[in-house]
């Protein structure tokens, strides 16, 4: 942590010599869960990180360059809040280093950031694809090295401006640079004004070849509304490698209640045809049913369970977190109680 020390004391004094047109903000958050994972008969209790969010530090700024264009980076590094360990051990600003131009035309962006494909189901997940409840565990690379599942190093994005009326979209392209599995090319296109929220998205990662197709392909849709006493989610994603499908879609809701909110969520992994070995995979489906209350303390702060339960079916494996093991075909278990500060 001493670097993440050096970095706060850097920023802090650029923000205090910053002019008036530019901005360098310090921002983060500090989440654990008291945690107990059931997978199979093997039981699990432990401490973990980032049960409602994922824990995180980073910096941020942005300089107006005159004539409507501004300049803008974002470095952003997740750690483990129970052993403070990082959380990626190949990438110390794992979650996001980009710097960018911003402009009335929309935002150029470079580096490693969130794929479109990902954004696109990951922000109708009830529970923020966090916790024993995320959308992300049927999230299957089917077998291959893709490396773009959440995000992809070596992005090219554009993001619209704000003013379009609630249309938005962002089309991003990442360089394999020699690497299987990293060369991606995605988009997402929605409309958000108002209670709704709608949005496709597609992406292609190049992968080893498997039946003499070499593209790893995700397709999706989503959409959000909200009632006022409550807020409706699904979304629907298929991948597809070859002849290996795996469909994916979820229904969930918010539901306000005082200082809190109910979350809840149901998802339905089913998958199709055969794997790389030339086996059928009809039978390796799953469904997950989840619960969770999060209680605000105040703006920044707040307690929060979460409840998970995954039936598995055929050889499918989905758990609510990877340890212990879990056999295949059987259920896996999980109900934790946490704590988020935000910074």
């Amino acid at each position: 942590m001493k670097k993440i020390a050096i970095l706060a004391a850097l920023a802090a004094a650029a923000g205090a010599a910053s002019a008036q047109s530019s901005s360098v903000t310090l921002f983060g958050i500090a989440d654990a869960a008291v945690r107990q994972v059931k997978n199979g008969d093997t039981s699990l209790k432990s401490l973990a990180s980032g049960g409602y969010n994922s824990s995180r530090f980073g910096v941020r700024g942005v300089e107006d360059l005159g004539g409507g264009l501004s300049a803008g980076f974002w470095l952003e590094h997740g750690y483990n809040v129970d052993s403070g360990s990082v959380s990626d051990t190949a990438r110390f600003w794992n979650r996001r280093a980009t710097v960018s131009l911003i402009s009335g035309i929309g935002e150029v962006r470079l580096g490693r950031d969130f794929s479109p494909t990902y954004t696109g189901y990951a922000d109708y997940d009830p529970f923020g694809d966090n916790g024993v409840g995320a959308s992300s565990k049927f999230d299957s690379s089917l077998g291959t090295a893709r490396d773009t599942g959440t995000r992809a190093d070596n992005q090219v994005t554009y993001l619209t401006p704000g003013n379009l009326g609630g249309l938005y979209a962002r089309v991003s392209v990442a360089a394999g640079e020699g690497a299987l599995g990293k060369r991606y090319v995605g988009g997402r296109l929605g409309y958000a004004a108002g209670p709704l929220d709608v949005s496709a998205s597609y992406g292609e990662t190049l992968v080893a070849p498997v039946a003499g197709e070499d593209q790893f392909k995700t397709a999706g849709f989503g959409a959000a509304y909200n009632f006022g006493f409550a807020k409706a989610l699904f979304y629907y994603r298929q991948a597809k490698m070859a002849d290996y499908k795996l469909a994916v879609y979820g229904l969930g809701a918010h539901v306000p209640v005082g200082n809190g909110v109910v979350r809840v969520g149901y998802t339905h992994a089913n998958a199709s045809g055969n794997n790389a070995a030339g086996a059928s995979v009809d039978a390796n489906d799953a469904n997950q049913l989840a619960l969770g209350y999060v209680h605000n303390l105040s703006k920044r702060t707040a307690l929060y369970g979460t409840a998970a339960y995954v039936k598995n079916k055929g050889n499918a494996t989905f758990a609510v977190a990877s340890t212990p093991a879990l056999p295949a075909g059987q259920k896996s278990t999980g109900y934790e109680i946490g704590l988020r500060h935000s910074f």
